[in-house]
């Protein structure tokens, strides 16, 4: 039987190992939501996030640990979704971020949003975006 050079299966094992971790998404380990408020405390608003590295900002932020990126930013898409219902918008995951100081045009309040909604998008909130300036994660949302 001929044998096989050392080189040829190092380079073949190193194929094998990318190709695995190219099939399984950063965001395996699943979706985390996390919660925020605004000026008062109230209302709340519940967000999804999908990648790891974001979620883990989220999670430091919540132990003390992030203080300067700390508000929360993303484009908003308008329908409900079932684990946000009080509100007709919510923000698309992917496009959640964390912000330590945004430019006006896209700050605004949950209720003012809720109350102008048809509005979003074009002069108020150009692009869907979404920065609330007094945006405070509260905690994150048990998954169950």
């Amino acid at each position: 039987m001929p044998r096989i050079p050392a080189k040829i299966i190092a380079a073949l094992v190193s194929v094998a190992m990318l190709s695995l971790s190219a099939a399984t998404p950063a965001h395996a380990a699943g979706p985390a939501y996390f919660e925020f408020t605004d000026t008062n405390g109230y209302p709340r608003f519940v967000f999804q996030l999908t990648d790891q590295a974001k979620i883990a900002h989220a999670r430091r932020i919540l132990s003390g640990e992030e203080t300067q990126r700390i508000h929360v930013h993303g484009r908003i898409l308008k329908r409900t979704v079932a684990y946000n219902p009080r509100w007709s918008y919510h923000l698309q995951p992917e496009t959640i971020d964390f912000f330590e100081m945004a430019i006006e045009v896209c700050d605004s309040s949950m209720q003012y949003l809720e109350d102008h909604l048809d509005e979003a998008g074009g002069a108020f909130l150009p692009g869907g975006h979404w920065c609330p300036w007094s945006s405070r994660l509260v905690r994150e949302v048990p998954v169950s």
